[in-house]
Parts: structure tokens; sequence; C-alpha cells
């Protein structure tokens, strides 16, 4: 079995498979040298946990038994049972999964990458400016603060408001939010896509001051002058670019399937990898299944989706091979614990339709409401979760429903 992608989707998917069927030829295509807890950065970019816990060598997140192969991926030569490796050699399989991630688009807005990390522009989508965000943050004592959020779809919807309530909650406490004008510039139209939970959502708005600008995408950073220039949709379907200044600002960039799964005959027309949003395999080539963010299903991308996602395709794949009965489903569900102050949490979780789908008894955690337990959960139990039981083949509150069949 190959499987393309060492992220949190990959890894967990190998462990799942040795955990059901030890032994198992599993090798998995990855040319990063570092494996990141992604869901920590937010918490990084708020003081709220240290860049070091979020990454680990790459070598000790591979479950122990899978061949890494340290390389990239060119493209995929389905009908031969093959892709074809960025150094121009083949890699044949009899089972294939694919989960490379997204690819972060940071060069569609015209001068943000010449000015990342610096002229108080930062983005907790990158490990290395996390740091970066929490440092302007303590620095700013009054002026304009801009945190973005581009089109859907992006991994981790509700991240881009959660850096900004961090924030505000930060100043909040020294005595300077006052002197603060906070804006949320989105390129959608609703500040979260599961209405539940929005009315919670608002409350910190309106107890942040923040100003909410629907419809607004970044298109252009001028770093040295301290403004940002977006396309504003007007109501006549029209748009118009207007400029803004900032002390600081807080980037998401636009967000994309990798190229190489864009071009190849595996995506479909908006180059997504195509996949029964059930069981997650193929819709052409049934010895191949997808996870992760870059299927086009339409399910939050975010870890908590991935967590499910892998023992399911553990499964369905050992099925294909005649090595297990009936077929896993999923359910679509993803999670985002929305961290609303440092010690809040209003812990989203529902499956495909926005369909609530909580994890634990509403006496326990009300996921529609901030709650100290959910940030507890969010800050000190998930970690650990997923260093030693997603990425370990331990399934805790993530195994799939079975059809026999």
């Amino acid at each position: 079995m190959v499987i393309v992608g060492g992220g949190a989707a990959g890894i967990a998917t190998a462990a799942s498979l040795l955990a059901r069927q030890p032994g198992l030829d599993v090798a998995i295509v990855e040319p990063g040298d570092t494996h990141y807890y992604q869901p920590g950065w937010t918490l990084v970019g708020g003081g709220a946990m240290r860049s070091a816990a979020t990454a680990r060598p790459m070598a000790r997140a591979m479950p122990r038994g899978v061949r890494w192969i340290r390389a990239g991926v060119a493209g995929f030569a389905p009908e031969r049972d093959a892709i074809v490796l960025a150094d121009g050699g083949m890699l044949h399989y009899r089972q294939l999964v694919v989960c490379p991630g997204l690819k972060l688009d940071w060069d569609a807005i015209a001068g943000l990458s010449d000015t990342l990390g610096r002229n108080g522009v930062t983005s907790n989508y990158l490990h290395r400016l996390a740091p970066y965000t929490w440092q302007m943050v303590r620095q700013l004592r009054g002026g304009r603060a801009l945190f973005t959020q581009p089109a859907m779809p992006i991994k981790c919807a509700g991240a881009p408001q959660k850096a900004m309530y961090l924030a505000a909650d930060h100043w909040r406490r020294n005595g300077v939010l006052g002197d603060i004008e906070i804006e949320f510039c989105s390129a959608g139209a609703v500040l979260f896509g599961v209405a539940d939970y929005v009315p919670a959502l608002m409350e910190y708005v309106d107890a942040y001051g923040i100003d909410l600008r629907f419809g607004n995408t970044l298109v252009a950073v001028d770093g040295a002058a301290r403004t940002a220039t977006f396309r504003r949709a007007l109501p006549d379907g029209g748009s118009e670019e207007i400029q803004r200044g900032f002390d600081l600002l807080h980037v998401v960039p636009p967000q994309t399937p990798p190229d190489f799964i864009r071009a190849s005959v595996l995506a479909d027309a908006g180059g997504w990898l195509d996949v029964d949003p059930a069981t997650l395999m193929h819709k052409q080539w049934n010895n191949l299944h997808a996870l992760g963010d870059v299927i086009n299903c339409s399910n939050a991308k975010t870890v908590a989706a991935a967590r499910r996602q892998a023992p399911v395709v553990a499964h369905n794949v050992l099925a294909a091979l005649g090595s297990a009965q009936g077929l896993a489903r999923y359910d679509g569900y993803g999670a985002c614990p929305l961290t609303v102050a440092r010690g809040k949490v209003v812990l989203a979780e529902f499956c495909y339709g926005g369909r609530l789908s909580p994890s634990l008894p509403r006496w326990l955690i009300e996921g529609t409401r901030p709650s100290r337990l959910a940030w507890l959960l969010k800050r000190h139990v998930l970690p650990p979760v997923y260093w030693q039981a997603m990425l370990k083949g331990r399934e805790w509150l993530a195994k799939p429903d079975i059809d026999c069949i």
C-alpha cells in the first residue's frame, strides 16, 4: 500500500491499517522532515502554547513498520497502478491512499510574500509566524488590527476568528482594548457556517467591539505603507477595491488542492480529489481512497475530520483486499473548538448538512455555549490524543460504522 502525504491524515491512516493488520507492506511518500500539530498554532499565536510543542521530527511521527519514501509526487498513472515521483521514478501499488493536504496560495495576494513576518503582517497558518503573531499582539497598544478570511474552502474555517478572539481577550485583560479598532474582513457572508454556533460567537464579537466586514477579500498588501487592499462585493453584484490602514494584519491565504492533484485525472472539475462522500473511495478507481483536506466532500477541513476519516479508509482498503468484511462509512463529522477567550471555547461539532454531532453528553459540554471544560479539552487533552492516539492507530471515539454486505 502507498499513502501520499505524511500529515495527520496519512500517518493516522497508516497507523490504523497496521493496528488492524500488523505486517502490512505500507509506504508513506512524504518529502517533509517535520510533522506539525497544526491545531496548536492558533494557541501559539495567542500565547497559550509553546511553538516547539507543535512540531516533531517526521521520523518520530512515522508508525513503526512503515517505509518512509522521502520524495515529492509529480503525478499519477492509475491505469498502471503507479504514482510518478518528483525525480521521475515510478512507484507501484496495490492500494493507494491520497492525502497530501492543501496548498496555501500566499502569492495569490499581491505583495504578501514580501512582507510576511515583517511590518506587522503575520499568519497563524505558518509555524514560523505564529510566535510573531503573539509578539505583535503583545506589542500593540493602540491602532487598527485587521483579521482576514478568504473564500471557502480553507483548513479549519474557525481559525481566522480564533486568532482575533485570543488577541482581543489579551488586549482586554491589559486594558487597551478600547484603543484598538478590530475588523474581521471575510470573503464570506456569515460568521460561521453552522448557524447554531453563531449566537455565542456574536456575544464575543459585541463584547470585543469587533467590526464585521463580510464580502471583503484581501487582494494586496503594502507592508511598508501598512495598507491592505480589499475587493468588496457590492449589492448590485459588482465589486470595488478599497484600502485600509493597519497596525497589525493577520492574513489567512486562499487555499487550493496541490498542483499535482489539480492537474491529475483523479480530480474533479474544481481540482479536488473526486471521492464518494461516505466510503471515501475514488469514484473511478476502486483501489484508490482519499481523505483529509484534499477531497471534494462538504465536511469541514479539520484534524478532527481526518481523525474520523482515517479508520474508515483503513477498513475500506482492507475490505478491497478481501481482508475485512463490509464497508465503513464516514458521516461528515468535523469539529472546530472555537477559542473565544483564553479559558473559554465553543466546541463546534457537526456532520454533513450542518447537523450537530456532539461527542460528549450535553450535560458535560454544551457545545453551542462557551465553556471552561471545552478549553481544557482543547488545550490539554487534544494534543496528547493527537500524538499518542490518533497517530498511533488508537481510535478513541473514532471507530467507524460498518455496513455489513
